[in-house]
């Protein structure tokens, strides 16, 4: 197994660094280079590329249970746990389909503001209407919720804000980054802001 790890990982690191940290001998690795293929070598060979088929067909979305299946389905004998093994051994690791994430909660009992836009996104200058929206995004770390804050005339984002969970104060945050970054817009003049009223109400989390 030892060196069998050295062989696989041989253009990844040093065969010298990788035979002193598991203590093998280079010349012993040499020596099991030159010995032909075991019959559980060449076995493994023909498995992994059926494995490999199995996963490119199917958009590397199948996992060992379902690749297992469809092998056994194909007259190839196998069992989960060997197939899970050459999966990790050959870095195969599916794809795991997003969840669909619901941001809008019409079944409530809150208060709604006033639609003050009414389906009339023109904006004849800045800050006369500002518009706002959450959704979701997929990072590596998992799910994050982005709400934003834009100014109808120059749509440009003017505010926002992402957070893990969906609550009433990533609606605020990016409203609040909004009016510092124009500078509090309607204690200035007499335009209005019509952020508050198309923010939509998220769950409470």
């Amino acid at each position: 197994m030892r060196y069998r790890f050295v062989d696989a990982h041989k253009k990844v690191w040093p065969i010298t660094l990788m035979c002193a940290v598991l203590k093998v001998s280079r010349s012993g690795y040499y020596d099991w280079c030159d010995r032909p293929p075991s019959d559980r070598d060449r076995a493994n060979a023909v498995l992994d590329n059926e494995i490999q088929a199995v996963f490119e067909e199917h958009r590397e979305r199948y996992g060992s249970p379902r690749i297992t299946d469809e092998l056994n389905d194909r007259g190839i004998a196998c069992s989960e746990n060997r197939v899970a093994r050459r999966m990790q051994t050959r870095g195969f690791r599916a794809v795991q389909r997003r969840k669909f994430k619901v941001t809008t909660d019409s079944s409530h009992d809150k208060p709604v503001a006033d639609d003050l836009i009414e389906q009339d996104f023109a904006a004849s200058e800045p800050n006369e209407k500002w518009v706002s929206d959450i959704t979701y995004v997929w990072t590596d770390e998992g799910w994050l919720y982005l709400a934003t804050v834009m100014d109808l005339y120059s749509r440009a984002i003017v505010g926002w804000s992402m957070n893990r969970r969906m609550t009433q104060q990533l609606a605020i945050d990016a409203l609040t980054m909004a009016l510092f970054r124009r500078a509090f817009p309607g204690r200035r003049s007499s335009t209005r802001i019509a952020a508050a009223s198309t923010v939509q109400r998220p769950t409470s989390g």
